[in-house]
């Protein structure tokens, strides 16, 4: 077992460490003198700088292998003694009308974005409980906040992570554990490069043209790094909220998009209203 170089150091365990925002919060945690259970499907020492040492511990992880997962946890236990932070980041990104998606493309997306995510926190919870501590962050993303067109699938995903995450908030703050999902906008990541799409269909040819005109137009993303400073502040913080927004756009869309759903709500509470009028049990014949 890996002892702590400083009493106030904590123990990381990230997914999808290997690159993008994943390798970001990995490195700066690790140049604060914290150590890091780095998980990625293809992940190895020699893709960090060696002066790290003993504080990394590189472990190759398929989150959609559960038993893997419990496996990979128990190794970071046993290596560091404990964990402190630990960061859902693996994911991946299907594009495609939702149409287009056969079984397979979709059911593949959910159980990275979704099973992946949930089998992680299954593995950590006994440890974070056990020791009456720990936080746990779910790197959610702007497709959870509404679904766009080609993105129904991620979108879904990401509703469903951050659907069960509230749930599992509320569960685990008993035992000492906070929760905080975090939704990033646009970084300089594989995420787009790496993404797989969907056989098109003829029909959405004017759709996808359309979306394509707007993608051309180009968007400024930002480092990674601006991410991980981020992700400092919330994991330091003693009282770190449930949802963080990351970036000026998805906190813009966020407001744009609340905004416009209480607006439908408030045009047809009549309506809403009407479809409530409380009635005793119904008696069940025998």
């Amino acid at each position: 077992m890996h002892t702590p170089d400083s009493a106030s150091s904590r123990t990381w365990f990230i997914t999808g460490a290997s690159r993008g925002l994943g390798r970001a919060f990995a490195l700066a945690a690790l140049e604060r003198g914290d150590q890091v259970a780095a998980a990625a499907r293809t992940i190895a020492r020699r893709d960090f700088d060696d002066r790290y040492g003993d504080r990394l511990l590189a472990l190759p992880l398929d989150v959609t292998d559960r038993d893997t997962v419990f496996a990979a946890v128990n190794a970071a236990v046993e290596h560091f003694g404990r964990l402190d932070i630990v960061v859902n980041n693996a994911g991946t990104m299907s594009s495609g009308m939702v149409e287009e998606f056969t079984e397979a493309e979709a059911r593949a997306q959910l159980e990275v974005n979704l099973f992946g995510a949930m089998w992680v926190c299954q593995a950590v919870l006994p440890h974070l409980r056990a020791q009456s501590s720990g936080h746990i962050v779910q790197v959610s993303s702007i497709a959870a906040l509404g679904g766009f067109p080609s993105t129904g699938m991620y979108s879904a995903s990401k509703f469903a992570l951050e659907g069960m995450s509230e749930a599992l908030a509320a569960e685990a703050a008993p035992f000492g554990i906070k929760l905080s999902i975090v939704q990033p906008g646009g970084y300089w990541t594989n995420l787009y490069t790496s993404m797989t799409t969907t056989a098109a269909l003829a029909e959405y040819g004017p759709l996808r043209a359309e979306l394509e005109k707007h993608w051309a137009e180009g968007s400024i993303d930002s480092e990674p790094r601006l991410a991980a400073d981020a992700l400092l502040k919330l994991v330091d913080s003693e009282d770190p909220p449930l949802r963080l927004l990351l970036g000026s756009m998805v906190y813009d869309l966020a407001f744009d998009i609340c905004q416009r759903r209480m607006e439908t709500w408030a045009a047809w509470e009549q309506v809403s209203r009407a479809a409530e009028h409380a009635v005793p049990a119904p008696e069940i014949a025998s």
